[in-house]
């Protein structure tokens, strides 16, 4: 309690939680985007439940890692080296993690530009344990990414935990509107999946061991969502 107490009365603690806050919010819109296009290709009654699920299970694993933040560490320390360059866990884990998202976003994408037959009716096109499977496995992904950043601003688990529990609250209050506003406007899904493929790119290119600034690629996503608006925006006044 002592050791609480010194921390809450430390200002650089403060200003070392409030950036943690921020930046945690910022990593957790990339794991939101996915659950909720995943989410809306469920069945109507089943979505709600599936994007709690999912973002409580972001919560878990997030609050179950800074348990173990010193092996959390040792992910980064290399395993093997091929053709010179050095690979560690977390770069096999960041690798595999932009995989899925490059096949799980192009494949969405195919399907919205030539949906096959028995999935143009409106049904859902995914089964619930697969995608709550499949929100997991990016869960994992982004989760590890989340506590690295984490343990390389601050050393405070404390201030690491309220940081990761604010974040997850954000998400959980943003998903059904996030949800709602993309099921309802087809553009968006086509340039969120776009978001995905960014995204897996940067995750590919980080377990190369290329370091890719994040202020990039969210400068590059609010530009995009920037003119995605003034065309919906056009597109109603036309209307």
């Amino acid at each position: 309690m002592d050791h609480l107490v010194q921390l809450a009365a430390d200002p650089t603690v403060w200003a070392a939680l409030a950036t943690l806050v921020v930046m945690e919010v910022v990593l957790g819109i990339d794991n939101l985007i996915f659950i909720s296009i995943l989410t809306n290709k469920l069945r109507p009654e089943h979505q709600a439940k599936a994007r709690r699920i999912g973002i409580g299970l972001a919560l878990v694993l997030r609050l179950g890692l800074l348990g173990t933040v010193a092996f959390i560490v040792q992910l980064t320390s290399p395993v093997f080296s091929v053709l010179g360059h050095a690979f560690s866990w977390r770069d096999l884990i960041l690798l595999a993690g932009g995989l899925f998202l490059l096949w799980k976003a192009t494949t969405e994408i195919h399907h919205s530009v030539d949906p096959a037959p028995e999935k143009a009716t409106g049904d859902a096109t995914l089964g619930f344990a697969a995608a709550i499977g499949q929100i997991l496995l990016l869960d994992l992904v982004f989760s590890i990414d989340s506590i690295i950043t984490a343990v390389g601003m601050t050393e405070h688990v404390p201030v690491m935990m309220i940081a990761v529990v604010t974040a997850v609250v954000v998400m959980l209050v943003a998903a059904e509107p996030l949800s709602a506003f993309i099921a309802k406007n087809p553009t968006v899904v086509m340039l969120a999946l776009g978001f995905l493929i960014m995204i897996g790119m940067t995750l590919i290119a980080e377990g190369f061991g290329a370091h890719v600034p994040k202020g990039y690629i969210y400068t590059a996503m609010a530009f995009s969502a920037g003119v995605e608006g003034l065309n919906m925006l056009a597109r109603r006044r036309r209307a």
